[in-house]
Protein backbone atom coordinates (compact mmCIF):
# COMPACT_ATOMS: atom_id res chain seq x y z
CA UNK A 1 0.00 0.00 0.00
CA UNK A 2 1.26 3.05 -0.90
CA UNK A 3 1.72 6.04 1.50
CA UNK A 4 -0.20 10.17 0.93
CA UNK A 5 0.53 11.80 -2.27
CA UNK A 6 0.46 15.06 -0.56
CA UNK A 7 1.05 16.89 -3.61
CA UNK A 8 -2.23 15.77 -4.90
CA UNK A 9 -4.30 17.76 -2.64
CA UNK A 10 -4.56 21.45 -3.17
CA UNK A 11 -6.55 24.16 -0.92
CA UNK A 12 -9.15 24.21 -3.34
CA UNK A 13 -10.02 20.52 -2.29
CA UNK A 14 -9.96 21.28 1.11
CA UNK A 15 -12.49 24.39 0.66
CA UNK A 16 -14.71 21.81 -1.14
CA UNK A 17 -14.52 18.96 1.40
CA UNK A 18 -15.34 21.76 3.70
CA UNK A 19 -18.30 23.18 2.31
CA UNK A 20 -19.87 19.91 1.45
CA UNK A 21 -19.46 18.58 4.86
CA UNK A 22 -20.85 21.41 6.18
CA UNK A 23 -23.80 22.26 4.09
CA UNK A 24 -24.78 18.44 3.77
CA UNK A 25 -25.29 18.91 0.54
CA UNK A 26 -23.21 18.55 -3.52
CA UNK A 27 -25.60 21.34 -4.48
CA UNK A 28 -25.54 23.55 -2.00
CA UNK A 29 -21.73 23.72 -1.65
CA UNK A 30 -21.49 23.90 -5.44
CA UNK A 31 -23.34 27.23 -4.91
CA UNK A 32 -21.72 29.03 -2.29
CA UNK A 33 -18.65 28.16 -3.81
CA UNK A 34 -19.84 28.65 -7.82
CA UNK A 35 -18.43 25.71 -9.28
CA UNK A 36 -20.34 23.35 -11.18
CA UNK A 37 -21.79 20.14 -9.24
CA UNK A 38 -19.68 17.93 -11.66
CA UNK A 39 -16.69 20.09 -10.92
CA UNK A 40 -17.02 19.45 -6.98
CA UNK A 41 -17.89 15.82 -7.29
CA UNK A 42 -14.53 15.57 -9.31
CA UNK A 43 -12.55 17.26 -6.37
CA UNK A 44 -14.02 15.01 -3.83
CA UNK A 45 -13.49 12.09 -5.45
CA UNK A 46 -9.61 13.39 -6.33
CA UNK A 47 -9.29 14.29 -2.44
CA UNK A 48 -10.38 10.51 -1.39
CA UNK A 49 -8.24 9.05 -4.11
CA UNK A 50 -5.16 10.85 -2.36
CA UNK A 51 -6.21 10.14 1.56
CA UNK A 52 -7.08 6.30 0.21
CA UNK A 53 -10.49 6.67 2.51
CA UNK A 54 -13.82 7.92 1.99
CA UNK A 55 -14.74 11.02 3.79
CA UNK A 56 -18.17 11.30 2.73
CA UNK A 57 -21.33 9.37 2.94
CA UNK A 58 -23.80 9.64 -0.23
CA UNK A 59 -25.73 6.84 0.38
CA UNK A 60 -28.59 8.91 2.27
CA UNK A 61 -30.67 12.11 1.24
CA UNK A 62 -28.21 14.27 3.00
CA UNK A 63 -24.48 13.77 2.37
CA UNK A 64 -23.10 12.87 5.70
CA UNK A 65 -19.59 13.14 6.72
CA UNK A 66 -17.63 9.48 7.10
CA UNK A 67 -15.53 8.71 10.76
CA UNK A 68 -12.77 9.33 8.85
CA UNK A 69 -14.04 12.55 7.06
CA UNK A 70 -15.74 13.63 10.33
CA UNK A 71 -11.97 13.41 11.65
CA UNK A 72 -10.66 15.10 8.73
CA UNK A 73 -13.21 18.00 9.04
CA UNK A 74 -11.51 18.78 12.34
CA UNK A 75 -7.87 19.54 11.02
CA UNK A 76 -9.08 21.22 7.91
CA UNK A 77 -11.47 23.87 9.75
CA UNK A 78 -8.08 24.73 11.70
CA UNK A 79 -6.07 24.96 8.25
CA UNK A 80 -8.70 26.75 6.97
CA UNK A 81 -9.39 29.32 9.97
CA UNK A 82 -5.74 29.93 10.22
CA UNK A 83 -5.29 30.40 7.17
CA UNK A 84 -8.33 33.31 6.63
CA UNK A 85 -5.97 34.78 9.36
CA UNK A 86 -3.06 35.42 7.70
CA UNK A 87 -4.45 36.23 4.80
CA UNK A 88 -6.04 39.49 6.93
CA UNK A 89 -2.58 39.89 8.47
CA UNK A 90 -1.10 40.37 5.21
CA UNK A 91 -3.96 42.36 3.60
CA UNK A 92 -3.54 44.61 6.36
CA UNK A 93 -0.38 45.38 5.31
CA UNK A 94 -1.31 45.84 1.70
CA UNK A 95 -2.57 49.13 0.34
CA UNK A 96 -3.80 50.64 -3.29
CA UNK A 97 -1.86 53.52 -3.88
CA UNK A 98 -4.43 56.00 -5.68
CA UNK A 99 -3.61 58.73 -8.00
CA UNK A 100 -4.96 62.26 -8.50
CA UNK A 101 -3.54 65.54 -9.91
CA UNK A 102 -5.80 67.74 -8.14
CA UNK A 103 -9.15 68.02 -5.87
CA UNK A 104 -10.32 64.82 -5.35
CA UNK A 105 -14.15 65.07 -5.75
CA UNK A 106 -16.10 64.76 -2.86
CA UNK A 107 -17.87 63.21 -1.49
CA UNK A 108 -16.98 59.96 -3.80
CA UNK A 109 -13.87 60.09 -2.58
CA UNK A 110 -14.29 59.84 0.97
CA UNK A 111 -17.09 57.43 0.66
CA UNK A 112 -15.15 54.95 -1.42
CA UNK A 113 -11.99 55.29 1.04
CA UNK A 114 -14.32 54.20 3.53
CA UNK A 115 -16.06 51.40 1.93
CA UNK A 116 -12.75 49.84 0.94
CA UNK A 117 -11.07 49.88 3.38
CA UNK A 118 -13.54 49.08 5.63
CA UNK A 119 -14.46 45.73 3.84
CA UNK A 120 -10.97 44.88 2.91
CA UNK A 121 -8.61 46.25 5.63
CA UNK A 122 -6.09 47.24 2.82
CA UNK A 123 -5.26 51.15 3.19
CA UNK A 124 -5.32 53.81 0.59
CA UNK A 125 -2.78 55.42 -0.26
CA UNK A 126 -3.04 58.95 -1.89
CA UNK A 127 -0.64 60.04 -3.73
CA UNK A 128 -0.58 63.93 -5.78
CA UNK A 129 1.09 64.01 -9.34
CA UNK A 130 0.83 66.35 -12.14
CA UNK A 131 0.28 63.83 -14.58
CA UNK A 132 -2.34 61.18 -13.38
CA UNK A 133 -2.28 59.08 -16.50
CA UNK A 134 1.48 58.54 -16.80
CA UNK A 135 2.00 57.93 -13.10
CA UNK A 136 -0.37 54.48 -14.21
CA UNK A 137 1.51 53.72 -17.29
CA UNK A 138 4.84 54.16 -15.47
CA UNK A 139 3.76 51.52 -12.03
CA UNK A 140 3.91 54.63 -9.88
CA UNK A 141 0.21 54.38 -8.40
CA UNK A 142 -1.91 51.44 -9.32
CA UNK A 143 -5.12 53.81 -10.09
CA UNK A 144 -5.65 57.09 -10.76
CA UNK A 145 -8.70 59.27 -10.68
CA UNK A 146 -8.71 61.15 -14.44
CA UNK A 147 -10.97 63.83 -15.50
CA UNK A 148 -12.08 64.73 -18.93
CA UNK A 149 -12.21 62.20 -22.30
CA UNK A 150 -8.85 59.38 -21.85
CA UNK A 151 -7.63 58.72 -25.57
CA UNK A 152 -4.68 56.26 -24.31
CA UNK A 153 -5.24 52.79 -25.25
CA UNK A 154 -2.76 52.03 -22.58
CA UNK A 155 -4.92 51.64 -20.25
CA UNK A 156 -8.35 50.77 -19.09
CA UNK A 157 -10.73 52.88 -17.80
CA UNK A 158 -13.92 52.99 -15.77
CA UNK A 159 -16.39 56.29 -16.30
CA UNK A 160 -18.02 56.72 -12.64
CA UNK A 161 -19.57 59.95 -13.04
CA UNK A 162 -19.92 63.54 -14.30
CA UNK A 163 -18.86 66.78 -13.17
CA UNK A 164 -20.47 70.25 -14.03
CA UNK A 165 -17.78 72.84 -14.55
CA UNK A 166 -17.45 76.51 -13.55
CA UNK A 167 -15.21 79.50 -14.91
CA UNK A 168 -12.73 80.59 -12.80
CA UNK A 169 -10.83 84.32 -12.88
CA UNK A 170 -8.82 86.40 -11.06
CA UNK A 171 -10.65 88.53 -8.09
CA UNK A 172 -8.81 91.81 -10.30
CA UNK A 173 -10.44 90.41 -13.32
CA UNK A 174 -13.06 92.74 -14.90
CA UNK A 175 -15.39 89.18 -14.62
CA UNK A 176 -15.23 88.80 -11.06
CA UNK A 177 -18.41 90.31 -10.54
CA UNK A 178 -20.44 88.50 -13.04
CA UNK A 179 -22.86 85.84 -11.50
CA UNK A 180 -22.67 84.68 -14.82
CA UNK A 181 -20.95 83.16 -17.74
CA UNK A 182 -22.28 81.57 -21.16
CA UNK A 183 -19.97 78.78 -22.62
CA UNK A 184 -20.01 80.49 -26.01
CA UNK A 185 -18.13 83.64 -23.98
CA UNK A 186 -15.35 82.01 -22.85
CA UNK A 187 -13.14 81.63 -25.71
CA UNK A 188 -13.37 85.35 -25.78
CA UNK A 189 -10.81 85.43 -23.11
CA UNK A 190 -7.12 84.08 -22.96
CA UNK A 191 -7.45 80.84 -21.85
CA UNK A 192 -5.32 79.46 -18.94
CA UNK A 193 -4.89 75.72 -19.63
CA UNK A 194 -3.17 72.97 -17.91
CA UNK A 195 -1.44 70.82 -20.24
CA UNK A 196 -0.87 68.03 -18.14
CA UNK A 197 -3.68 67.52 -16.32
CA UNK A 198 -6.90 69.53 -17.63
CA UNK A 199 -9.89 68.75 -18.74
CA UNK A 200 -10.69 72.06 -20.61
CA UNK A 201 -8.51 73.88 -23.88
CA UNK A 202 -8.54 74.83 -27.06
CA UNK A 203 -10.06 71.10 -28.14
CA UNK A 204 -13.36 71.69 -26.26
CA UNK A 205 -14.50 73.90 -29.07
CA UNK A 206 -15.28 72.86 -32.58
CA UNK A 207 -12.27 74.42 -35.01
CA UNK A 208 -11.99 77.80 -35.71
CA UNK A 209 -14.50 79.03 -32.26
CA UNK A 210 -11.82 78.23 -29.08
CA UNK A 211 -9.98 80.81 -27.61
CA UNK A 212 -7.43 82.94 -29.68
CA UNK A 213 -5.08 82.97 -26.63
CA UNK A 214 -4.32 80.06 -24.61
CA UNK A 215 -1.85 80.20 -21.58
CA UNK A 216 -0.06 76.62 -20.96
CA UNK A 217 1.08 75.66 -17.72
CA UNK A 218 2.26 72.15 -16.77
CA UNK A 219 0.33 70.99 -13.62
CA UNK A 220 -2.13 72.46 -11.17
CA UNK A 221 -0.25 74.29 -9.15
CA UNK A 222 1.05 76.91 -11.85
CA UNK A 223 -2.86 77.14 -13.66
CA UNK A 224 -4.04 78.70 -10.29
CA UNK A 225 -1.39 80.85 -9.72
CA UNK A 226 -1.60 82.19 -13.24
CA UNK A 227 -5.88 82.37 -13.05
CA UNK A 228 -4.80 84.20 -9.57
CA UNK A 229 -2.31 86.47 -11.17
CA UNK A 230 -5.06 87.85 -13.92
CA UNK A 231 -3.32 86.13 -17.07
CA UNK A 232 -6.91 84.88 -18.62
CA UNK A 233 -9.66 82.49 -17.19
CA UNK A 234 -10.08 78.71 -16.46
CA UNK A 235 -12.54 76.50 -16.47
CA UNK A 236 -12.75 73.11 -13.44
CA UNK A 237 -14.75 70.97 -12.14
CA UNK A 238 -17.69 72.74 -9.46
CA UNK A 239 -15.79 70.55 -6.58
CA UNK A 240 -13.35 73.40 -6.59
CA UNK A 241 -15.95 75.68 -4.90
CA UNK A 242 -16.50 73.70 -1.90
CA UNK A 243 -12.70 73.86 -1.35
CA UNK A 244 -12.12 77.56 -1.64
CA UNK A 245 -9.04 76.36 -3.80
CA UNK A 246 -7.08 80.02 -3.52
CA UNK A 247 -8.15 83.69 -2.04
CA UNK A 248 -7.04 85.28 -5.05
CA UNK A 249 -9.62 83.74 -7.62
CA UNK A 250 -13.51 83.73 -8.52
CA UNK A 251 -15.77 81.16 -9.81
CA UNK A 252 -18.49 82.22 -11.99
CA UNK A 253 -21.47 79.78 -13.25
CA UNK A 254 -21.57 78.64 -17.09
CA UNK A 255 -24.23 78.34 -18.52
CA UNK A 256 -24.55 75.59 -21.32
CA UNK A 257 -20.95 74.21 -20.66
CA UNK A 258 -20.43 70.60 -21.38
CA UNK A 259 -20.21 67.88 -18.39
CA UNK A 260 -16.60 67.08 -17.75
CA UNK A 261 -16.23 62.98 -17.05
CA UNK A 262 -14.57 61.74 -14.42
CA UNK A 263 -13.28 57.64 -14.31
CA UNK A 264 -10.38 55.27 -12.74
CA UNK A 265 -7.32 54.18 -14.73
CA UNK A 266 -5.34 51.54 -14.56
CA UNK A 267 -3.25 49.20 -16.11
CA UNK A 268 -5.34 46.61 -18.12
CA UNK A 269 -3.08 43.37 -17.65
CA UNK A 270 -3.57 44.28 -13.49
CA UNK A 271 -4.47 41.03 -12.22
CA UNK A 272 -5.34 42.38 -8.88
CA UNK A 273 -7.67 41.05 -6.72
CA UNK A 274 -7.50 43.83 -4.09
CA UNK A 275 -7.77 46.39 -7.07
CA UNK A 276 -10.55 44.96 -8.32
CA UNK A 277 -12.05 45.27 -4.64
CA UNK A 278 -11.38 48.97 -5.14
CA UNK A 279 -13.11 49.43 -8.17
CA UNK A 280 -16.43 47.91 -7.47
CA UNK A 281 -16.17 50.42 -4.15
CA UNK A 282 -15.14 53.13 -6.39
CA UNK A 283 -18.24 52.50 -8.94
CA UNK A 284 -20.45 51.71 -5.89
CA UNK A 285 -19.55 55.16 -4.29
CA UNK A 286 -20.58 56.86 -7.58
CA UNK A 287 -23.79 54.84 -8.43
CA UNK A 288 -25.03 55.97 -4.70
CA UNK A 289 -23.86 60.30 -5.14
Amino acid sequence: MGGLDSGRVELRHLRVFEAVARLKSFTQAADELTITQPALSRTIQQLEDALGVTLLDRSSRHVEATQAGRMFLDHVERVLAELERGFDAVRRQASIRLGFSWLLPDPWAQDTVALFERGTGTTVSLIRTDDALAAVQQGKVDVAVVRGHVTSTAVRVVHLFNESRVAVCSAHSPLADRSELDWAEVPRWPLVVNTASGTTGPWSWPAGEGPKTVVETTNYDEWIESLSADRGIGVIADVAIRRNIHPGVRFIALRGAPESPVALAFLPRARNAVLRRFVEAAVASAQNM
